[in-house]
């Protein structure tokens, strides 16, 4: 089976790579041709930890390759992958579809004979049921061309493992089979499409395009409120000097809500929570229930006050003020393992305090070089020791383990006042305290 991934940025490459990974023939289709070549040299734009290695590897394999030419795109595949990028619109919460019908439009009228055109991309329900009436209309196949609606799960810094051996493949089809049916021919090939990641125990949940559709926004979602919960607990806790982190530990110990994402701090970031929930409502008000997705507008407005209470606290510990204090601020990454700076509050916190008026010094393992074409004005450090030299406050916003690894001994005597805010709640305060910082966590008592 010979495939075509449309769109090569963070979800395309990796896809791509990953099916020739699992034995494909793979043309990804791009109408970047610097990013083409790139890629075909098997050099990965942006940082992912592995996928270098797997793109380089099938490139030089032959069995993956990449081109600008559409046409080229749809005489190759049998099967059509969609992972175009849905961003925010620039004027609305909404969902910007605009790449998606393009990708549409430019692949459609080549289709000449039957073939799977498979969407990846996140998109407001409804969105497949519309694409799957456009691509008949536009495709000289008409209705032999099928759709399949196939979210992706990626999570950055994992996304090869995310991929080659992902926790479920969803698969959306206009007309699922009903029970003791046969599979229908998209369930088929979607099913050769995955079968290492079958074998390997994925589990494979066939269903109706607009439950697809829900699942990823869905996710994002819980994900989103049960991170900004923990951190309205921390509000709670910064208030009455309880500690925020024995707090999620303890709550985490109930099978009903469990461990995961209940680390306070400066919330969340990037590409997708913060923009998926916010197009999430919006849908939900063109589909007349807004209502029932009202709460989101609480988790997002946690979430962006957490920003703002982080900067407050920096001023409060370094007097009053920015002005003539050297900030040092450790991560520009929304993650760690992760070169992306989208919505990053790590960023964000940092270009608040410079416009504040603070002498802000940046540094970061990898995002180095998009901050720097973010907020170009700000300095950045060439390493961790560098950054923490004559600063006043040191602010840990990014929890790389280059960071929550540092030696607290070894650096103390770097910075002009060893003072610590960790906005992760990543490093042990006894032993920081021990070696002679200040340390303040979110959420958490003064000593």
């Amino acid at each position: 089976m010979r495939i075509t991934v449309i769109g090569t940025g963070y979800l395309g490459a990796t896809h791509a790579a990953a099916m020739a990974e699992s034995g494909f023939e793979v043309l990804g289709v791009d109408v970047d041709k610097a990013k083409v070549e790139a890629l075909a040299r098997g050099e990965v734009p942006f940082f992912e930890p592995g996928l270098a290695e797997l793109l380089r590897r099938n490139v030089e394999a032959g069995r993956l390759r990449f081109t600008t030419d559409p046409a080229e795109a749809a005489e190759f595949g049998e099967v059509h992958f969609l992972g175009v990028g849905t961003p925010q619109h620039p004027r609305t919460n909404a969902a910007d579809l605009s790449q998606l019908h393009a990708a549409v439009d430019a692949l459609a009228p080549l289709l000449r004979n039957p073939c799977t055109v498979v969407g990846k991309s996140t998109v407001p329900v409804g969105t497949a049921a519309a694409l799957r009436e456009r691509l008949h209309a536009l495709a000289p196949a008409g209705a032999d061309v099928d759709l399949v609606w196939n979210p992706e799960f990626l999570r950055e810094g994992y996304a090869v493992a995310d991929t080659l051996t992902p926790d479920r493949i969803v698969v959306g089809l206009a007309e699922p089979a009903g029970p003791g049916e046969p599979a229908s021919r998209e369930e088929a090939v979607m099913r050769r499409v995955y079968a290492p990641m079958i074998a390997w125990g994925s589990p494979f949940l066939v269903m109706d395009y607009a439950t697809s559709e829900l699942v990823k926004v869905a996710a994002n979602s819980f994900l989103a409120t049960k991170i900004s919960f923990i951190n309205a607990m921390a509000e709670v806790c910064e208030a009455t000097g309880a500690d925020v982190t024995r707090l999620a530990e303890a709550i985490g110990f109930d099978e009903r809500i469990g461990p995961r994402f209940l680390r306070a701090g400066i919330g969340f970031g990037g590409g997708c929570l913060p923009k998926d929930i916010r197009a999430f409502m919006a849908r939900a008000g063109e589909l007349g229930v807004p209502d029932a997705l009202s709460f989101l507008r609480d988790v997002d407005g946690i979430n962006t006050r957490r920003r703002a209470s982080t900067v407050a606290l920096a001023r409060e510990l370094v007097g009053g003020r920015f002005v003539g204090k050297r900030v040092t601020v450790l991560g520009a990454a929304f993650k760690p393992d992760s070169d992306d700076v989208r919505d990053s509050p790590a960023l964000d916190i940092a270009a608040a305090i410079y416009t504040a008026g603070g002498e802000v010094v940046v540094h970061d393992p990898q995002a180095m070089a998009n901050a720097r074409a973010a907020y170009p004005t700000m300095t950045y450090a060439g390493d961790v020791r560098e950054a923490l030299t004559d600063a006043d406050l040191v602010l840990l916003l990014t929890e790389w383990r280059d960071y929550t690894e540092l030696d607290p001994f070894d650096v103390v005597h770097l910075p002009a006042q060893p003072l610590l805010l960790d906005g992760r709640n990543a490093l042990d305060p006894v032993r920081w305290r021990a070696a002679g910082w200040t340390y303040r966590g979110l959420g958490r008592p003064n000593a």
